[in-house]
């Protein structure tokens, strides 16, 4: 069985501050989204964990082993730093999909992501123990993506190729399997699952080829942190692509019924 904490990070009142005293300039904008989640990225990855942008002003963190007191200093640090503050809700389920609910939920019964009056609200419960089994992490990428496409297309139908993929991928392990998925650039998406063995990996890539005719390949690894199963799970990938094989698993891996 697996055990996901997810940390919803959510900046406070970030569309009224952003045409407020007047519209900001968007570059301005996109530099601030892009530096705010590269801190939140250093930091956190510092500690083993995982944060995918999703829209930016909603991060999305894997955090287990990141206690409360690492969440504080978080938040103090962004706070120090930025003009924006930043609010954090964090659950632990055995379905990823299910701690994401219940981290957004905290935040929800604070207030909206709109309401000025709610600011740096900090939430939830943290794991005090981890396993070497507690996460399972896929890494997929579209076999021979530059081949494919970098090198026969230009670049924004290459873009929408590996989107499409990505979208029909997130959307099938959202809805099977309660995983969360995330684009982590060039044709690499990496998945946040509950227990799933070898054979429900390549129905999802098949899935996949059939919605989109994109081929994938998939590594999947297990460990305390995020960091420990993404290594494995790039190992994993790496096999893939040296024996041509459509899903490697590495570490301690579930088994189906």
């Amino acid at each position: 069985m697996t055990t996901t904490q997810v940390t919803l990070v959510q900046i406070d009142n970030y569309g009224p501050w952003t045409v407020t005293p007047e519209p900001r300039r968007e570059m301005d904008l996109q530099t601030l989204q892009s530096r705010l989640y590269a801190d939140i990225a250093q930091f956190l990855g510092q500690r083993d964990a995982y944060v995918f942008f999703t829209r930016f002003d909603n991060m999305i963190a894997v955090t287990n082993g990141v206690d409360g007191d690492a969440h504080a200093n978080l938040q103090e640090s962004i706070g120090n730093r930025y003009p924006v503050s930043v609010s954090l809700g964090t659950a632990v389920a055995e379905r990823p999909i299910d701690a994401l609910e219940a981290a957004n939920r905290r935040l929800q019964t604070e207030g909206s992501a709109q309401d000025d009056g709610r600011r740096e609200v900090l939430a939830g419960e943290y794991l005090t123990e981890t396993t070497s089994s507690d996460l399972q992490i896929a890494h997929f990428d579209v076999v021979n993506a530059t081949g494919k496409y970098t090198d026969r297309l230009n670049e924004f139908d290459t873009f929408i190729n590996i989107e499409q993929a990505y979208a029909s991928l997130m959307q099938y392990l959202r809805e099977s399997h309660g995983a969360l998925s995330f684009f982590v650039g060039g044709d690499n998406v990496i998945a946040v699952c509950p227990e799933i063995d070898e054979r429900e990996f390549s129905a999802a890539v098949d899935h996949v080829a059939d919605d989109v005719d994109v081929d994938l390949q998939v590594g999947v690894g297990r460990g305390a942190s995020a960091h420990d199963a993404g290594f494995a799970a790039k190992h994993a990938l790496e096999a893939c692509r040296d024996d041509g094989t459509t899903v490697e698993l590495s570490g301690v891996v579930a088994t189906g019924d």
